[in-house]
């Protein structure tokens, strides 16, 4: 959206709702900061849209001001929007205030007063998404969204992340739905768990639910699957968890060539903010290619010679598939196992050189129930120390991070991209 005085025509407000009318907002997750109930209403007022059928909205109070003290122990959504009645002069200032307690992936779109297109530029320049001009109308804001997250071309939201397991039964399912359930609860946006492994998953399972369509009917469709199809074949688990499961039959076999999932990952990224796969222990090209082109790789392994090896193994193969994206990281499973002679956490990190996001304890009793009654660690014991791990392994592997203390940057944390440090 170029920057307009409030008096935009109605044929050219009309224009717009015509070239993006056809584009749906993926479920992105925005949250307002207004200064005036005017504004809140009009922002409320755009969710009756049907571009934003999928968004979460939510509005509150304090304009700037107010969004610094929330994200200083929150995290941040994929979209701010925030009015402020400031002066040109300071708006720059207060926006810096912001940037030091917001995560780097967040954008932002500010609604002011003034009608001023130095202002304005400086903004643009900085990393501001869009400057609106109030009073304006609710399409004006749905399309600004609109061209920030659903424009023609316009780069996938959603971050891929896949786990495999270093070794049969080292409990990378587990861990990627129970760090799924972490990223849904602690961020508040939706994840999509595709479980990979058709004949043996256990995403259906884990989450106790058994709906009777699933990955399988998507891959199988081939190139008729589109985009209403996908949505149709998901299923919801929980409160931002949906899943596409595993059809866990033997009437077939399940044989694919190197690209097949391809498509499927692409339209997920186009509407989903996290997208966990959960990739089956095993090795042929489908695998390959998959660790191959996802954002993040997660290895899950036990602390043993035999995972040592195998993680080792993956690791290197990962790395030399994907010289210039991320490396590998390193999720250590069932440790304390009485009686079991382990490798220590750290020496196992240093062989495998991997970054070590989180050492899971063994605890039989807890997973045990939790796999019985088809429940996360979270739903079993809320108060279980384990919880944090995944949370932490979540926040790490999505980029994100949930508490902002004091309002000072993490050094994990990235400057976001509006209001970078000028040269």
């Amino acid at each position: 959206m170029s920057f307009l005085s409030p008096e935009k025509t109605k044929s050219e407000e009309a224009a717009a709702e015509i070239s993006a009318g056809a584009r749906l907002i993926p479920r992105i997750t925005i949250q307002a900061f207004c200064e005036h109930s005017q504004t809140a209403q009009l922002v409320e007022s755009a969710i009756h849209d049907r571009r934003m059928s999928k968004v979460a909205l939510t509005t509150h109070n304090g304009g700037i001001e107010g969004a610094v003290e929330t994200y200083k122990s929150n995290p941040t959504p994929n979209l701010i929007i925030v009015e402020t009645a400031l002066s040109p002069s300071e708006i720059p200032l207060a926006l810096e205030r912001l940037a030091e307690v917001c995560d780097a992936s967040t954008r932002l779109i500010v609604l002011g007063h003034v009608n001023d297109v130095p202002l304005y530029r400086e903004l643009i320049r900085s990393g501001v998404s869009e400057y609106v001009v109030l009073p304006a109308t609710s399409g004006q804001i749905v399309s600004a969204i609109t061209d920030l997250f659903a424009a023609e071309g316009g780069a996938p939201i959603g971050r891929t992340i896949g786990f495999v397991s270093a070794k049969g039964g080292a409990g990378g399912s587990t861990v990627a739905h129970n760090v799924a359930w972490g990223i849904a609860t602690a961020l508040r946006q939706d994840s999509l768990i595709l479980d990979m492994d058709l004949a043996f998953g256990t995403a259906g399972l884990n989450y106790n639910q058994d709906p009777p369509h699933g990955l399988a009917d998507a891959v199988l469709a081939n190139q008729k699957v589109d985009q209403t199809m996908l949505d149709r074949l998901m299923s919801k688990a929980a409160n931002h968890i949906n899943l596409l499961t595993a059809p866990v039959t033997l009437d077939r076999t399940f044989d694919f060539e190197e690209r097949e999932f391809e498509q499927i990952i692409e339209m997920s990224q186009n509407t989903m903010p996290v997208v966990v796969l959960d990739i089956p222990h095993a090795w042929n090209a489908w695998i390959r290619h998959t660790l191959a082109t996802v954002d993040e790789v997660v290895i899950v392994a036990e602390p043993d010679l035999a995972n040592l090896r195998n993680a080792k193994n993956l690791a290197d193969t990962i790395k030399a598939l994907r010289p210039t994206e991320t490396m590998p990281n390193l999720v250590l499973n069932k440790m304390g196992m009485p009686r079991r002679p382990e490798i220590s956490s750290a020496e196992f990190a240093a062989s495998v050189e991997c970054q070590l996001l989180g050492a899971i304890p063994f605890d039989a009793a807890l997973f045990g129930t939790a796999a019985n009654n088809g429940q996360m660690i979270a739903e079993v014991a809320a108060n279980s120390k384990i919880n944090d791990i995944y949370r932490a392994i979540g926040m790490q592997v999505t980029g994100r991070q949930v508490s902002h203390a004091g309002g000072k940057s993490s050094s994990l944390m990235k400057l976001p991209s509006f209001l970078k440090k000028r040269a």
